[in-house]
């Protein structure tokens, strides 16, 4: 057994049952797109978090204890994304990257957006032309330093 085997058995319990990711979040205690990602397999959760995620989808002692281990991040299967909603995201970075990398160092100087100590907030903005998908990025920033 490994990760992908937990994660693979929690996305289709998640099917099976007809779950949304923000019902499991709430009754996690985290927001729905740090509980996506750990379900997913890209954060560890505290062994309180596994435990509520086990009687959620009828994990044994070995799966649960797999959502506490520090993982292995990245998990596009494919250098370059195929899935069409993935792929936009790579296309804004490959169209946008240099653009966002040229006004933070504006504005912060030389430096990292942290995506370790980070938040995401994903919600629908209605708009009478078509919702629009609102996402907002929040990390510490973090300078080069000399030495």
């Amino acid at each position: 057994m490994d990760r992908t085997e937990v994660t693979k058995k929690i996305v289709s319990v998640k099917v099976k049952k007809g779950l949304k990711w923000e019902a499991i979040a709430k009754r996690i205690g985290e927001s729905k797109e740090w509980v996506t990602a750990a379900l997913l397999g890209q954060m560890q959760m505290t062994k309180k978090q596994a435990e509520t995620a086990a009687r959620i989808f009828g994990l044994t002692d070995e799966e649960t204890a797999w959502l506490q281990v520090v993982p292995y991040k990245g998990s596009l299967p494919t250098a370059v994304p195929t899935d069409p909603l993935i792929y936009r995201w790579y296309e804004i970075v490959n169209v946008y990257g240099t653009t966002i990398k040229e006004l933070i160092h504006e504005e912060f100087g030389d430096g990292i957006m942290s995506a370790i100590d980070f938040s995401m907030d994903i919600t629908r903005e209605p708009d009478p032309k078509g919702d629009r998908v609102h996402v907002v990025l929040s990390g510490k920033f973090l300078p080069y330093k000399t030495y």
